[in-house]
C-alpha cells in the first residue's frame, strides 16, 4: 500500500500518474478537490474530456458497468478517468470481478475510488488497500481548519485576524464544505472593507446559532429530550446542515472529554486557558463537566461517530438520523 499525504499527492501528480487511487475519509470537500486534481492531471491536453471521464456510484450503478468503462480505450486522449464512489455498497457477489480488475488494471485508465470509510474485513478492501495509492482525508482539527480558512480568505483577497478565525471555527466547526460556504458569505459581506470583523461574524453566522448550539448541548447532557428535539428542529429550520450539526455535537463531546481531563489536572483556569468559551457560559460549563461522567462522554462520542457514518452512507434520511441521535444522547 502506497500512502500519500494531500501535499505529497499534489507533488506526485506533476511527475507521475498511477492507475489506481483510493481517497478515503470523512472530509468530503477536500476528497472531492483531490479527485478533481487527479482527473485534471490525467486529462491534461484532452479535447474530448466528456468522452474520457465517467463517474459511477455503487448505490445505483453496477461494478460491471464501471469496469467496462475502464476497459474502453480512450478517445483522442492518452487516458480515461473512471471515478467510483460509495465503495462500501459493493455487493459481495461482485467482489471477485472487481478484484480481477484491481490485479490487472487497464494501463490507459486512471481509476479513482472514494469512500467515507472501509470495511477492512472484506477481501476486496484488503486488495484495494494493497494495490491503490491511498490518500487519507480525516476530519480536520481546529488548527488545520483555521489554516485552510486562511488560505481560502487569501484567495478571496479578504483579511481576518486570528481571533476572528477562531470564532468562525468555533461557531461553524471544521467540516470544510460548511466552512467554505460560511467564509464565502462573510467575504461577500466584507467586500467593501476587505476585512471580516467579529461584529460581522456575529451578525451573519449568528449569535442565535451559538446560543442554540450551547442550548442543544445543555439539553442533551441534562437528558431533556423534548427540549433537545425542539432546539434541533429550530436549527434545521434555520438552514443548518445535518452533517454540520453532527460535527458540532461531536465537537461538544470532544471538548467535554478534554475539559474533564483539564479540570482534574489544573482546575477551572486550566480549562479556560485551553478551551475558548464566552464568559457567560463558563460557570455552567464547569457545572456540566462536574456532573458528566467519563463513560457518558465516551458514549456520546461513539454515538455521534456512528450517526455521522450513517448519514454519509445514506442509511435513512439525515434528519431521521439526527433525531435518532438526539433521542439516544438524551436518554
Amino acid at each position: 500500500m502506497k500512502v500519500l499525504s494531500r501535499t505529497e499527492l499534489e507533488r506526485s501528480l506533476k511527475s507521475e500518474l498511477r492507475p489506481l487511487y483510493l481517497l478515503v475519509g470523512p472530509e468530503i470537500y477536500l476528497r472531492r478537490v483531490a479527485a478533481q486534481a487527479i482527473t485534471d492531471a490525467a486529462l491534461t491536453g484532452t479535447l474530448l474530456r466528456e468522452f474520457n471521464e465517467s463517474s459511477f456510484s455503487l448505490l445505483t450503478d453496477s461494478v460491471q458497468s464501471a469496469i467496462a468503462a475502464a476497459e474502453q480505450l480512450p478517445m483522442m486522449s492518452a487516458r480515461r478517468v473512471v471515478r467510483i464512489r460509495d465503495f462500501a455498497r459493493l455487493r459481495e457477489a461482485d467482489e471477485e470481478l472487481l478484484i480481477r480488475y484491481l490485479n490487472n488494471p487497464a494501463s490507459s485508465t486512471v481509476m479513482i475510488f472514494t469512500a467515507d470509510d472501509l470495511d477492512k474485513r472484506k477481501k476486496s478492501t484488503k486488495v484495494l488497500l494493497d494495490v491503490c495509492t491511498v490518500i487519507d482525508f480525516p476530519s480536520l482539527k481546529d488548527a488545520e481548519a483555521k489554516a485552510w480558512a486562511k488560505t481560502r480568505l487569501k484567495e478571496l483577497k479578504i483579511g481576518a485576524d486570528e481571533q476572528v478565525l477562531s470564532e468562525v471555527i468555533r461557531l461553524v466547526g471544521t467540516d470544510v464544505q460548511t466552512l467554505s460556504n460560511e467564509l464565502d458569505k462573510l467575504a461577500s459581506a466584507a467586500a467593501t472593507t476587505g476585512r471580516i470583523t467579529s461584529d460581522l461574524v456575529d451578525e451573519l453566522i449568528g449569535r442565535s446559532r451559538e446560543l442554540s448550539n450551547f442550548e442543544l448541548a445543555d439539553h442533551l447532557l441534562a437528558g431533556n429530550r423534548k427540549k433537545a428535539l425542539e432546539t434541533l428542529h429550530r436549527l434545521l429550520e434555520d438552514g443548518a446542515e445535518p452533517v454540520m450539526l453532527v460535527g458540532l455535537i461531536a465537537g461538544n463531546y470532544h471538548r467535554l472529554a478534554l475539559g474533564k481531563y483539564l479540570l482534574a489536572r489544573g482546575g477551572r483556569e486550566e480549562v479556560f486557558r485551553n478551551i475558548g468559551l464566552p464568559p457567560f457560559k463558563r460557570d455552567s460549563y464547569i457545572s456540566t463537566l462536574q456532573r458528566s461522567t467519563t463513560a457518558k462522554i465516551a458514549r456520546g462520542i461513539q454515538l455521534t461517530a456512528a450517526a455521522d457514518l450513517a448519514i454519509k452512507t445514506s442509511q435513512a434520511t439525515p434528519r431521521l438520523q439526527l433525531e435518532m441521535l438526539i433521542c439516544e444522547l438524551s436518554a
